[in-house]
């Protein structure tokens, strides 16, 4: 504890006596000063306990008095000591009554007692309160050293830091999730500050912040190196923290740091080794990928997994997907496999595992910033023109189906380039329609350009060759239904179709013809697909 007035007074050697503000001697003294001005504010920091003789002082005036006691009070002096036998006898009634009525304690110093008694007395007591500080500090960074070192998780050492703080401690991952709280109940409350830690993140490292709550206080420090933060932890309290409090929390986010944030070399090496797995995989040798794995990579081939590829466009980069999955499998204890190919990330994630949910909500919010994008009469987001990550996800596969797993994705990725999706699974592309796939500029090319001399020909009004054409394919070639779906009598469509033929230089006999025109009237006519403008000719 600082030294406080009340200190002073319990001091034996000091004899100094309470005239006025008995009830406010617990405030803590920063240091002891003698002025023998009459304004000596501009010269004070706060929580000083002033010592004056009243050489210059006009101790005897009630208003005099009033006025230097209100401006000592309100720069923050926590108590005034005035020497008696001086310059005065005894402390003047006016000083005496501006005292109690401004609140302000007032000592009375005897003669006998030297002002620099005093002043010794304070800086030993603030350098004793300095060195339990900084004891309890050196102990508590020992507790919290040994808690790091044990290898049980951050559990352990955020129960020490709560204990040391007298309060409450919580480790946040990069995204800003909670991944560990001590006490228990503290992890209810650290949620509540997510918002807070997403903003904290946006930081440089290191940084922090303190929110202020209803209950307690909260400091929130950033955990990593240079621009990259690797998660933040919070620290709350009921009061701001003293000088050993500060050494235990500091201590503990360099420990955190340490052990949530690898350094580049490990990250290399790890790297290194996940790329090496992954050329054994694709060559078709799972025992020798098993083998090289160990126990960094080995969990991960033990039961289905996905593959991904996710590549940017603009100023992107996949870095951030990779972030928020890695993330994702350091809160549940997931093996992850993340490989940088060129411009490209190349993932192998447990099947239903959290990074691959990580994944799926990734894409869900880069699809919903675009829908904000495009509303009209609205406000820029703050992350729009940043580019856009795409990923193509295989369906569930095993170590010897690896490659085939890679040509799923590979697959999946394109069509998601195609469609302006963020996110496209391998399995809709075997479940749903092939129209999709249709999306595709080639393809809207070669429709228009099979169609455009019926598109012509109808355009100068000489009869609807282009429905009659898809009524016939659509029902398959049969005169009487495509038409009465059309309203016309079958001699006529039997007319229609051939000009078409004769438009085209194309039989509808050949199955192939039949086929590539029923694909070129649904690539321009599919809703996925944006309709081609005929000129009119």
């Amino acid at each position: 504890m600082p030294p406080t007035l009340a200190s002073l007074i319990q001091n034996s050697a000091l004899k100094l006596t309470v005239r006025a503000g008995a009830d406010r001697l617990d405030a803590p003294v920063r240091w002891a000063h003698a002025s023998e001005l009459t304004d000596p504010v501009p010269y004070m920091e706060g929580g000083e306990f002033l010592l004056v003789t009243a050489t210059n002082l006009d101790a005897e005036n009630p208003e005099a008095m009033r006025r230097y006691v209100r401006r000592l009070a309100g720069a923050g002096v926590v108590g005034l000591g005035f020497a008696v036998g001086v310059n005065y006898d005894d402390v003047p009634q006016a000083l005496i009554d501006a005292a109690e009525e401004t609140g302000l304690p007032l000592l009375e110093v005897p003669r006998r007692t030297p002002f620099l008694a005093i002043a010794k007395a304070v800086s030993s007591a603030i350098a004793a309160d300095q060195y339990r500080a900084v004891t309890a500090g050196f102990e508590a960074q020992r507790e919290l050293t040994k808690a790091a070192l044990a290898g049980d998780g951050p559990g352990e050492l955020l129960g020490r830091l709560a204990a040391h703080v007298d309060g409450w401690a919580a480790l946040y991952d990069a995204s800003g999730a909670v991944v560990a709280a001590a006490p228990e109940w503290a992890a209810r409350r650290a949620a509540r500050l997510t918002p807070d830690v997403e903003r904290l993140r946006d930081r440089p490292a290191p940084a922090s912040v303190v929110v202020g709550g209803t209950d307690d206080r909260v400091e929130l420090q950033s955990l990593g190196t240079g621009r990259r933060v690797r998660g933040a932890l919070a620290v709350g309290t009921g009061a701001a923290l003293g000088t050993a409090e500060r050494y235990a929390v500091h201590s503990a986010v360099a420990l955190l740091t340490l052990t949530t944030a690898r350094s580049r070399s490990l990250q290399s090496a790890e790297q290194r080794l996940g790329a090496a797995v992954l050329r054994m995989l694709l060559a078709g040798q799972p025992d020798h990928a098993r083998a090289v794995a160990g126990d960094l990579y080995g969990g991960l081939l033990d039961a289905p997994f996905r593959l991904l590829i996710a590549e940017a466009s603009g100023p992107a980069t996949p870095a951030a997907l990779g972030e928020a999955m890695d993330a994702a499998a350091f809160r549940t204890g997931e093996a992850l496999l993340a490989v940088p190919e060129g411009e490209r990330l190349v993932v192998l994630a447990a099947d239903g595992g959290a990074a691959v949910a990580a994944c799926t909500a990734f894409a869900e919010a880069q699809e919903a910033q675009e829908a904000h994008a495009a509303r009209p009469s609205r406000e820029p987001a703050p992350e729009e023109g940043q580019g856009k990550v795409v990923v193509g996800l295989s369906a569930p596969a095993g170590p010897i189906a690896v490659s085939a797993a890679y040509k799923q994705a590979e697959q999946a990725l394109s069509v998601a380039r195609r469609r302006g999706r963020a996110l496209v699974e391998h399995e809709e592309l075997a479940t749903g329609s092939v129209l999709p796939l249709l999306a595709d500029d080639a393809v809207r090319a070669f429709a228009d350009g099979m169609l455009r001399a019926l598109h012509e020909h109808d355009a100068k009004g000489r009869g609807d060759l282009v429905a009659s054409l898809r009524a016939w394919l659509a029902h398959h070639g049969q005169w009487d239904a495509a038409a009465a779906d059309l309203g016309v009598h079958r001699h006529t469509l039997r007319y229609r179709m051939r000009r078409v033929e004769e438009i085209l230089g194309r039989s509808l006999d050949d199955p192939d013809v039949r086929m590539e025109l029923w694909l070129a009237l649904k690539a321009t006519s599919s809703p996925l697909v944006p309709q081609t403008q005929v000129p009119q000719m």
